[in-house]
């Protein structure tokens, strides 16, 4: 038979991940009996490693926190895992014991991450819950509460765990800070701002605003869907501008343009209607929380970097919402801050479109020999632009 040509099928399979078992082999030498000023036995050091003794090596350590907080696979789930698929057991403790040595290991680089976030003029925040055992209370569980910011412009996040919902975080996060606080309608930001009035404006959410007006369409559609239809033309414009890639210059000259006409007549609008209505209904609740919070919303047709909503950040702490799906709460008080480290640095590598288990699996290998005072070097934003591009 002659051949003519052929034909490719090209299919997906899938083989578990590879455990490996490393080995360093160290030979020792001997000094001869006439070199008594130097040590008798010479071996080489070994390398080091994000535990020292430990036998977790920087992969392992990466592939398992990757896989709880990004994943959302719970360390019991992983060891089952192992067991399966590499006949391999290990026990859970020894797993908190190595979580708990990387968290130490890299809190300086939470502190340099928090630094490099908390300069700007421009944040946003909010804030979820999440229960911890109450060390007190045996079998209960507390009700504590992860404060979240984000910098739009650096695309940092910071995750920081408080025992309650009281503005003591946000007064401690932003006792310096001057600029723009874009966050939800939250009282105690608006409480915050009175304390500090001269420094922080604060800056409305849309995604807000149109979730009480999508809560209503069902009671009062033709107010909520003449409320949603405009906001639904500012979310247009903004998608233009983000497929246009414009500049933030070039933003703001465009919002002032088409934006700001929508925007002061829905506002017209909500406030015209809200004196009309003054029900306790979805559509009353409603038109007050926009009454309220769109004139919160005008600054940011000043400024083409602001956001319309607050949306990316509840992105950030989406992973946080599927966690408590999984693993429920966490054991302690120390282990809530020591997600939201973790968190931290997992939201901001999903904000900068990095694998988080390639920089983590990378950072870990340099932390123990990296210098203290340049750990910013490390954080996601300069690692996507420095080591990893000098790595490929």
């Amino acid at each position: 038979m002659k051949r003519i040509g052929e034909q490719i099928t090209e299919t997906i399979d899938y083989r578990p991940g590879v455990l490996l078992k490393r080995r360093y082999i160290r030979p020792k030498y001997a000094r001869k009996e006439e070199q008594t000023d130097q040590p008798a036995v010479v071996i080489a050091p070994m390398p080091e490693r994000p535990i020292a003794k430990g036998i977790a090596e920087a992969g392992l350590l990466a592939y398992l926190l990757v896989s709880k907080y990004v994943d959302h696979l719970p360390f019991y789930r992983q060891i089952e895992q192992f067991k399966r698929n590499h006949s391999w057991t290990i026990h859970k403790s020894t797993i908190n014991d190595w979580f708990a040595a990387c968290c130490s290991l890299l809190e300086p680089l939470y502190e340099a991450l928090e630094k490099q976030l908390m300069q700007t003029d421009y944040l946003q925040a909010d804030e979820s819950p999440i229960k911890v055992l109450d060390s007190v209370k045996k079998g209960k569980t507390h009700q504590g509460y992860m404060w979240v910011y984000r910098n739009p412009v650096n695309a940092l996040v910071l995750f920081d765990y408080r025992k309650g919902l009281g503005m003591r975080d946000p007064e401690e996060r932003l006792a310096d800070f001057q600029g723009y606080l874009q966050c939800d309608g939250y009282r105690g930001y608006k409480a915050l701002v009175r304390k500090h009035k001269a420094n922080i404006n604060l800056i409305s959410c849309l995604a807000h605003i149109r979730r009480k007006f999508y809560e209503a369409r069902e009671h009062h559609p033709q107010l909520a869907k003449h409320a949603l239809s405009l906001i639904q033309q500012l979310y247009t414009l903004e998608r233009s501008y983000r497929e246009a890639k414009l500049s933030s210059d070039q933003r703001q000259q465009k919002r002032h343009e088409q934006a700001r006409p929508i925007l002061e007549n829905l506002l017209t609008w909500v406030q015209t209607e809200q004196a009309n209505n003054l029900s306790k209904g979805p559509i009353g609740k409603a038109l007050l929380y926009a009454k309220n919070e769109l004139p919160n919303l005008l600054a940011y047709l000043d400024d083409g970097r602001i956001d319309i909503d607050n949306n990316l950040i509840e992105n950030a702490i989406r992973p946080l919402a599927l966690g408590r799906k999984n693993y429920l709460f966490a054991g302690s008080h120390q282990g809530a801050q020591r997600a939201a480290m973790v968190y931290t640095f997992f939201g901001s590598c999903k904000a900068l479109d990095i694998n988080p288990w390639e920089w983590l699996q990378d950072v870990l290998q340099r932390t123990p020999e990296h210098p203290v005072n340049q750990f910013q070097d490390l954080s996601p934003n300069h690692w996507s632009t420095t080591n990893h591009t000098s790595k490929t």
